[in-house]
């Protein structure tokens, strides 16, 4: 999945990581003939790059990044409660991580990542969805959901 890059810091080695609009965090170094990134060497380089596009496998495989903390809970909402906007197709707003959370009975989870994921999930589980990702919710019988929404509170926590 294309994100795009938003700031840079050092991990604790001293290499280079980009900070990602879906709160992820991408090591982009210079180590040709590999990795052929000499703009990381310079301030101005990695000044360039902002705004500009990497893929990340991590919202592929919709891994929740670190450091988020939980700001609100939709919900719960079951076959009849469920609001028609959770029904069809629908996207976690940018720079904030959803987890879908069953409580009860079972739900169907498809993501439009690359490739897409196609979750069954029962009682007791959750399942991360990346910001900006179109997904539908399927409910099975006696499902009861709700969807936690998380945000970066510390900007720093995820380094």
């Amino acid at each position: 999945m294309r994100r795009t890059i938003t700031g840079f810091h050092q991990d604790v080695e001293g290499d280079w990581v980009a900070e990602l609009d879906c709160l992820h965090g991408q090591h982009v170094r210079h180590r040709p003939p590999i990795w052929p990134r000499p703009w990381t060497l310079t301030e101005a380089g990695r000044g360039g790059r902002i705004g500009t596009v990497l893929d990340c496998p991590l919202c592929d495989r919709a891994e929740l990044p670190q450091g988020l903390t939980l700001v609100r809970t939709a919900g719960p909402f079951d076959e009849v409660t469920l609001p028609a906007g959770l029904r069809r197709p629908h996207r976690v707003a940018a720079a904030t991580w959803g987890r879908l959370h069953v409580r009860a009975g079972s739900a169907r989870l498809r993501i439009d990542t690359d490739p897409p994921l196609d979750v069954r999930l029962g009682a007791g589980d959750r399942q991360p969805i990346p910001p900006e990702v179109a997904h539908r919710l399927e409910l099975g019988e006696g499902a009861v959901v709700e969807v936690e929404l998380l945000v970066r509170a510390d900007p720093g926590s995820d380094r």
